[in-house]
């Protein structure tokens, strides 16, 4: 979980300059994801000439992932909090590992989920930006990890969410990155807590470390059989090789550094895309401005040519009238 955002400045009078950021991410991250950059371009431009470092910070915020889009569309709406308040029964069932307790809570939370989801999806069309199924599963699975871990829970009511969570088994949810302004969701940080919660299975989490074993005494029965001494060469030379036991450690260590590189590219991806997207923006600003400037052009071609041709009509009804008078003056000296 990451409890800092370094593109985050906390100046600009401290806590109120942090929540007046947050109050714009908010805003920001409500707008159809189509309308994000445009919307932060406005933002950041409007309080450049009184703020420049919260322009900045302004200037820096990621454009919500789809799913992180329909989520905070939900905390908007308030629409979060029975999930999240469900939580402490779940974490309190798993703990008695009461079978009745966790099978009712298992198909509560099943409802709850499956009817946010479906608002989220109202939500998501009402806005005109629908999303699909794949989405909708994303919304799913981060509802669900803001039901199991508490620091998640903060996060998806926070209404600052830019990218979907996940639940593993029991480990905490992963917030790296989850959150457009970290400092200011301070419940979301890293620290004491309930720990977080699986009850797909009705099991009860398991202390890391050793897996537990009858504990074996040093002392045997008198009529007990003792082990026979074995020499160093009684092996049998061609024992084969121990096999290593596998490291759920070291696995899960080595799948969360995978996730991290992949998250790193996605976002290194979401800040290409939003340079492009606001390239695109100018550019387009460009091309209307010069189609503005031809059709003025065209304008203005259009009314030199009805003031040639009226110049010409004019020249042609002046020689006309030159051509009559010459005529009635040779008609006089006959």
């Amino acid at each position: 979980m990451s409890s800092t955002n370094p593109g985050v400045q906390q100046g600009h009078d401290g806590h109120a300059g942090l929540m007046e950021l947050a109050d714009v991410a908010r805003e920001l991250l409500r707008a159809a994801p189509a309308d994000f950059v445009a919307e932060r371009t406005a933002r950041q431009r409007a309080v450049r000439k009184d703020d420049r470092d919260t322009a900045a910070a302004i200037g820096r915020l990621r454009k919500p992932a789809p799913a992180a889009w329909v989520i905070d569309l939900l905390a908007a709406e308030g629409a979060l909090d029975e999930a999240v308040d469900l939580g402490p029964a779940l974490r309190e069932a798993q703990a008695t590992a009461d079978p009745r307790a966790i099978a009712t809570l298992r198909r509560q939370r099943s409802g709850v989920v499956d009817a946010l989801a479906q608002a989220g999806a109202d939500l998501a069309s009402d806005a005109g930006h629908p999303v699909t199924r794949a989405v909708l599963d994303q919304v799913r699975a981060t509802i669900e990890a803001g039901m199991a871990d508490p620091h998640a829970g903060a996060a998806i009511r926070s209404g600052l969410l830019v990218q979907p969570l996940e639940s593993v088994g029991f480990e905490d949810v992963d917030l790296d990155g989850a959150l457009a302004v970290p400092d200011a969701v301070p419940d979301a940080w890293s620290g004491s807590g309930a720990p977080p919660i699986d009850i797909s299975e009705g099991r009860r989490p398991r202390k890391a470390g050793r897996a537990s074993r009858p504990a074996q005494s040093d002392e045997r029965p008198d009529d007990a059989p003792q082990p026979a001494a074995q020499e160093p060469d009684a092996q049998e030379p061609d024992a084969p090789e121990p096999v290593p036991r596998p490291d759920p450690a070291a696995e899960r260590r080595a799948a969360r550094q995978a996730e991290t590189a992949a998250r790193t590219e996605s976002r290194d991806a979401d800040a290409a895309l939003d340079a492009a997207e606001t390239d695109l923006e100018a550019a387009e600003d460009r091309r209307a401005d010069l189609e503005r400037e031809l059709e003025r052009a065209t304008d203005e071609v259009a009314r030199l040519e009805r003031a040639r041709d009226d110049a010409e009509a004019a020249s042609d009804e002046a020689r006309a009238v030159l051509a009559a008078a010459q005529e009635h003056r040779r008609s006089l000296g006959h």
